[in-house]
């Protein structure tokens, strides 16, 4: 994490609150968080090119940043952008064009006559004016109304090109520390391409009407420029040093207002509402509020007095400035060097297009800041592609009858020791393959190599053919193997969504088929339940939407079952799928696997509730990332000395069908056993 250091006018530590420990931490922060709060976020890499950017450094990056927003504009919607263009041109040129005819106004009332006279003569430009002040009007609400149809579509193209690339990451490369810290930046930066469009749009706006009134002013007396440039520079230095002080704020406080949102957010969540009532959580969660937000309020004071020192220190520059060249100014007039006419138009000039500079200088400010975010999300998604699943491949035997390993070993990122170390199996289909064993012993990691999730760092994974033809699991066609794959994974997502999308969603490419969505319902034994909800099969599965329901888990863990059914894959692997279910219905939602299998599909059991293994074809006991014992229920009982067998005389003494075991035998680290399958 990188170190920040504030202005030289501003205190290293902000003030402190009622209740802070000495080191400038709050007791809330050090008893909650252990310390003071720091978040990752992609900005903080960031600190270091804003903290030391300048008006110079903003004017040479400005021409790649609006680059950058229009190839984006052009790819989404080239007619918007074309308007949006068009709109700020003319208005550039109706503020050029009114400035020349408030100068000619001004001329003709100066001049020598009758004033009836000269009013008669000023028509004319009067006219302009006005039609100069509705152009604008005009131009400006097209502007806004291109800008309102392109925003959204360029945020919205932004967005689906980087979730696009990184919801098609090898899952291996995703949890690299390296390649998700690249990943979770590029999320803050699909917001920035909105914000870009914007601000780059007010940019263009200020910069059009200041070379117009630029180029006007030159044309009148060359003096004028200087003039302009003495009054806006001091305002600009102030605009950028109270950005750049705003910006170090909230790279320091982030993960701390991040951390009182999230106080606030547990009081409304419904599965706390027991311990925030029962346990006075909701009492300590509260203090610790008041506290912490005591605290940002100490920082916003110091933040409000500095940027009023800064508006004190520039606007006394710009005064003086001001007082300077209003004096050159009367020098001028009075001395004859400059028309009565040119004096007042260059008046009106100078002091909007002060406005115009200060507002540039702010709007440039925030628009190298969104560039660093749209940075990170064109780097994450560069990195996604370098690290993405391929997109082609060898095809599947079809039909792929069977999955074999052999000797397959994996290991996580930054894992001291292999997850999975030479195993081999079988997972035919038409069969029940169990896969047992302690906690951490690979289970769940083998089903995701099976799955074609991860790719085995050594071994071989094979998909089998009728006719024996074989396709390595790196050569394959990985979107064939997932469409040959459902998953049921213990900690399964719970959408919030409406019951039928949350079944439909098990096969999300193909198009809804509520007659196939009711009959996996029901072979889940879940149907009577979702149609007898409020609103039937429309009913919101999340408490909190106005057609919200809440569901237990078991009901959760049906509804998984569904949407696994509705898919209809040869391959199905389910882990845990009966943890949360009651005795009958985690009776019959075996005896459902058992009739997949029948009907062909292959069923790969991950489990710890051993009585339900007495039925699989064949059983694989793992240990420490081995195969240690394999065989059918039978064999692996007949071992008096077997992992297999101590686990399941251990659960069955619970019910008393078997004595008590004095000693279970515990995980023992051994290779794979020598009749292990090998094929």
């Amino acid at each position: 994490m990188t170190s920040v250091e504030p202005d030289g006018d501003e205190p290293a530590n902000p003030p402190k609150a009622a209740a802070t420990t000495t080191t400038g931490i709050s007791d809330a922060e050090q008893e909650l968080y252990g310390g003071r709060l720091r978040y990752d976020q992609s900005y903080v890499q960031h600190e270091g090119p804003l903290t030391r950017l300048g008006f110079g450094h903003m004017a040479a990056a400005l021409p790649r940043m609006v680059g950058m927003v229009l190839r984006t504009g052009w790819q989404t919607d080239r007619q918007a952008l074309a308007g949006v263009v068009a709109a700020q041109l003319g208005q550039g040129v109706t503020a050029g064009w009114g400035l020349v005819a408030v100068n000619s106004v001004l001329t003709r009332l100066f001049a020598d006559g009758p004033t009836a006279d000269k009013l008669r003569e000023a028509l004319p430009s009067l006219v302009v004016l006005a039609v100069a002040a509705m152009a604008t009007a005009v131009l400006s609400a097209w502007s806004t109304a291109m800008s309102g149809r392109l925003e959204p579509q360029v945020e919205r193209a932004v967005s689906a090109r980087y979730y696009t690339a990184v919801t098609h990451v090898e899952v291996e490369a995703a949890e690299r520390p390296e390649v998700q810290r690249v990943l979770e930046a590029g999320r803050f930066g699909t917001d920035s391409a909105r914000s870009m469009l914007r601000l780059s749009v007010g940019v263009g706006n200020v910069v059009i009407g200041m070379v117009a009134a630029a180029v006007v002013l030159a044309a009148l007396h060359w003096t004028l420029l200087p003039m302009l440039l003495a009054i806006a520079l001091p305002k600009g230095w102030g605009a950028v040093r109270s950005a750049r002080r705003e910006y170090l704020s909230r790279l320091n406080w982030v993960d701390h207002r991040r951390a009182i949102a999230s106080l606030l957010a547990y009081l409304t969540r419904p599965h706390a509402a027991g311990e925030i009532r029962v346990h006075a959580a909701g009492r300590k969660l509260l203090s610790s509020y008041e506290e912490m937000s005591r605290q940002t309020e100490a920082e916003q004071r110091r933040l409000a007095r500095a940027q009023a020192s800064t508006d004190l220190i520039a606007g006394g520059f710009a005064g003086v400035a001001s007082l300077a060249c209003y004096g050159v100014l009367w020098w001028l007039l009075a001395s004859g060097g400059l028309p009565l006419a040119i004096g007042g138009t260059a008046v009106i000039a100078i002091r909007t297009s002060t406005a115009r500079l200060t507002s540039l200088v702010q709007q440039v400010n925030r628009l190298y800041e969104e560039l660093l975010f749209l940075t990170d999300t064109e780097d994450a998604i560069e990195v996604a592609g370098e690290n993405a699943i391929p997109s082609s491949g060898t095809p599947l035997p079809a039909p792929a009858l069977e999955v074999l390993t052999e000797g397959v070993s994996f290991t996580y990122p930054g894992a001291d020791a292999p997850s999975l170390n030479g195993v081999s199996v079988r997972v035919p289909r038409g069969k029940v393959t169990a896969l047992v064993g302690a906690n951490g012993s690979g289970k769940t990691t083998l089903t995701k190599v099976l799955a074609g999730l991860l790719l085995p760092s050594g071994g071989n994974v094979w998909w089998v053919g009728g006719s024996g033809e074989r396709v390595e699991l790196r050569e394959a066609d990985r979107a064939q193997v997932f469409a040959e794959v459902g998953l049921l994974a213990q900690d399964f997502p719970r959408w919030e969504m409406t019951a039928a999308a949350n079944v439909a969603i098990g096969a999300g490419d193909r198009p809804r088929d509520m007659d196939r969505v009711r009959k996996a319902a029901e072979e889940a034994d879940v149907l009577d339940l979702v149609e007898g909800l409020p609103h039937g099969w429309d009913s919101i599965v999340f408490k909190g939407y106005e057609r919200g329901v809440q569901l237990s888990g078991g009901q959760w863990q049906k509804l998984g079952s569904a949407r696994t059914r509705y898919r209809q894959a040869p391959f199905l692997l389910v882990d845990e799928p009966t943890s949360a279910l009651d005795p009958h219905a985690e009776i019959a939602a075996f005896e459902g696997l058992w009739s997949l299998a029948e009907e062909g599909h292959a069923v790969v059991l991950v489990t710890h509730r051993l009585a339900a293994t007495m039925r699989a074809d064949h059983i694989y006991v793992l240990d420490q990332g081995c195969v240690v014992e394999d065989g059918t229920h039978e064999d692996l009982m007949a071992r008096a000395d077997g992992l297999y067998q101590g686990m399941f005389a251990a659960q069955a003494a619970q019910y008393g069908h078997v004595s008590a075991v004095d000693a279970v035998p515990g995980p023992r680290g051994t290779r794979p056993s020598d009749h292990q399958t090998a094929s």
